[in-house]
């Protein structure tokens, strides 16, 4: 088994290890974005309360990506370091990483349920909701935090699956998931005219189906790395330098809802409900961007992780080379389309006239500098799997805290003119100054990295 897993990741072309790894990794994003949009796209046309019932649940999106984040935390910086023990050889400490992060995730799975289920109508209230979206919003979180455990283990440990080189696997745990979510959406929502609980409701039992699939692979018979009762006791030397490594990870997914929340009281400021309806959407399209940018570093990482555990670093250098052309040419053609079809991209989550001409103008300014972000994201992926922690955390922090977030406050105040459309404006003056940090950063930490094994 290891001698084939070897070959494959050592030996194979690196482009076509790329895209045996990347395209179900990509396919699952893809995927996984359903999760995220299908229920707005429905919500957003019931009859007569769409527009007002999108604008809610989009309040909601602030905690769901914090529940996210905490899967992040723990599969995005225990599956690179797995990766990395097993390009050395070690595969016991790769599954005492994997049962380490395992328990872990069942700690901070309960912990989530038991605030969200108490504090719900609070943070929503503090995270943008008004009078007219607050039990919108409190009908989905109600039901979502349900199920909360079962996002957890699904997007947490799925990782572990891609990072072993079962990239189909793990895009079927969550095509299962998604394709439950599609067939129950319509049937909770207008069927059973149960609106935006049917919603929450399709979701959490798609993600429990999806749970299952990864849970019985990972403790089954084909998995390389299994869960085993013995590593699941937490060594502190085993999982503190997984959760610094998944920090950066953490730390760019959690910021987003601390973000939406500047974004949501500032556009509920200056624009009123429908600017943050226009929000909703923008960041639904910037999923299009981000996920299946994400799973294309997803797929490189068991290549770059085994072989710098391998210390082969020629192959390190080509693989990354690989995922910056591919990504930078991805993030480049779909900013293409935003730019001339934006009334085409929000046109899938509202049929309302009003939101419509108000997105059209929002989307393009907000997603401005979207070409760039594939530099971005290769370099910050690349960061996570070569263990490096501290610069992967370094660029997530200046992008979301030293950059967007002032600048959401700041720029409202120079262009005192728009101030609606200031506050969108944010979003691509920090990208723009972000990648050109990240490029700096990361010449200088990529050739320390090679230098390191070579």
């Amino acid at each position: 088994m290891m001698n084939e897993e070897k070959d494959f990741l050592t030996k194979a072309p690196i482009g076509k290890l790329l895209i045996s790894l990347a395209l179900p990794t990509v396919t699952a994003q893809l995927i996984n974005m359903l999760y995220n949009i299908v229920d707005r796209i429905y919500i957003g046309h019931i009859p007569n309360v769409g527009a007002i019932a999108l604008t809610g649940v989009g309040v909601c999106m602030p905690l769901i990506m914090i529940v996210s984040a905490f899967a992040a935390l723990v599969g995005f910086g225990g599956a690179p370091r797995a990766s990395i023990f097993m390009g050395k050889g070690d595969n016991t400490s790769a599954e005492k990483t994997l049962g380490n992060c395992f328990s872990i995730q069942i700690v901070i799975s309960l912990i989530l349920t038991v605030v969200l289920l108490l504090f719900n109508r609070e943070l929503l209230l503090a995270f943008g909701a008004s009078d007219n979206t607050i039990n919108f919003a409190n009908d989905y979180m109600n039901i979502y935090a349900m199920g909360t455990i079962f996002v957890q283990m699904t997007l947490g440990m799925n990782a572990f699956i891609t990072a072993q080189g079962f990239a189909k696997t793990g895009m079927y745990s969550v095509l299962i998931g998604a394709f439950a979510n599609i067939i129950l959406d319509p049937i909770f929502i207008f069927g059973l005219g149960m609106g935006v609980k049917g919603a929450a409701l399709a979701t959490i039992i798609s993600q429990s189906l999806s749970c299952l699939w990864v849970l019985s692979f990972l403790f089954g018979r084909q998995t390389k790395l299994r869960i085993k009762r013995k590593n699941m006791h937490l060594e502190a030397a085993i999982i503190l330098p997984s959760l610094a490594l998944g920090l950066s990870t953490f730390i760019m997914q959690a910021s987003e809802s601390v973000i939406s929340v500047c974004f949501n009281s500032s556009l509920l400021t200056y624009g009123g409900d429908i600017a943050v309806g226009a929000m909703t959407i923008l960041t639904s399209v910037m999923q299009f961007a981000m996920l299946p940018l994400q799973g294309l570093g997803q797929g490189a990482q068991p290549i770059i992780s085994y072989n710098y555990g391998a210390k082969n670093a020629n192959r390190v250098k080509d693989a990354f080379k690989l995922l910056l052309k591919v990504s930078l040419t991805y993030s480049v053609l779909l900013w293409l389309l935003v730019m001339i079809l934006p009334k085409a991209f929000a046109g899938v989550f509202t049929n309302d006239a009003s939101l419509l001409i108000f997105t059209e103008t929002a989307l393009r300014i907000y997603m401005a500098c979207m070409f760039m972000f594939g530099i971005q994201i290769a370099c910050q992926m690349t960061f996570t799997a070569l263990g490096n922690a501290k610069a992967s955390i370094t660029v997530a922090i200046v992008r979301k805290f030293v950059l967007l977030i002032p600048l959401i406050f700041i720029l409202p105040n120079i262009f005192t003119g728009f101030k609606t459309s200031a506050v969108y404006l944010a979003e691509p003056v920090a990208d723009f100054i972000a990648v050109c940090f990240t490029m700096i950063l990361f010449s200088y930490q990529f050739r320390k990295s090679l230098k390191a094994i070579s």
